[in-house]
């Protein structure tokens, strides 16, 4: 069972050396993708030991972060372990992750986010969870608790090569109906969820784009259901 861990990154200057530093508790190879961030971000990857740094010039979005840090740790790994560098989850869950692993079947594991209904959770995070859900689901996609976690494990390098052709945050739940069709089977962990006040947490979920950009991907999901010719 080799497995590293993978981390996206666009201008998280004030948490990602705490993730990070959190995350290295766990013993595994840590690939951390900037993706093009525009703060201080890269030089706080460049003090820090015992991490793989991937650089995008420019932002290309967070489903091109992660194909980039699988396409860097297939070659020496099984299994690719993601979560946010907003400090939302917990580093220290992924063990349950690697209990997944160690099963031996050839599955996705998805965080399901404990605690979604605190106070600073915000709406759009609420509402978009329900709504991701129902239309993976209207997509050919499994039925689960928490599609948009971030909070995941890969078998690699079979999600590499399921097609997924979103580049932004729907790779997330595109990720998933691809592997349903393809018969690897989704399951879920409870992990720990944990929000910051508004004006402290870095989120760059912009509601109204990423819901336009949601449609599109559900849209085109559904259609390649019921015209499997189509993409």
């Amino acid at each position: 069972m080799r497995v590293s861990v993978i981390i996206p990154v666009y201008n998280h200057q004030e948490r990602v050396a705490e993730v990070i530093g959190q995350v290295l508790q766990l013993g595994l190879p840590v690939f951390v993708v900037d993706d093009g961030s525009t703060d201080d971000t890269p030089a706080v990857l460049a003090a820090l030991q015992g991490i793989t740094v991937l650089r995008h010039p420019v932002n290309q979005g967070k489903g091109a972060a992660l194909l980039t840090g699988m396409a860097a740790a297939a070659p020496l790994c099984d299994w690719a372990l993601t979560l946010d560098a907003d400090g939302q989850h917990l580093p220290a869950d992924g063990r349950a992750f690697l209990e997944v692993a160690r099963r031996g079947e050839r599955v996705i594991a998805v965080g399901n986010r404990q605690g979604m209904a605190g106070e600073n959770v915000p709406w759009t995070s609420r509402f978009g969870r329900g709504f991701s859900n129902f239309w993976v689901w209207a997509s050919g996609g499994p039925w689960i608790a928490d599609s948009q976690s971030g909070f995941r494990l890969y078998p690699l390098p079979e999600a590499i090569h399921l097609g997924v052709r979103a580049r932004r945050y729907q790779f997330e739940v595109e990720i998933l109906v691809r592997a349903r069709r393809r018969g690897i089977r989704v399951v879920e962990v409870p992990v720990t969820v944990v929000y910051q006040p508004k004006g402290v947490r870095v989120s760059h979920f912009r509601p109204w784009t990423d819901f336009l950009r949601n449609s599109a991907t559900f849209s085109r999901l559904i259609f390649s259901r019921f015209f499997p010719g189509g993409r």
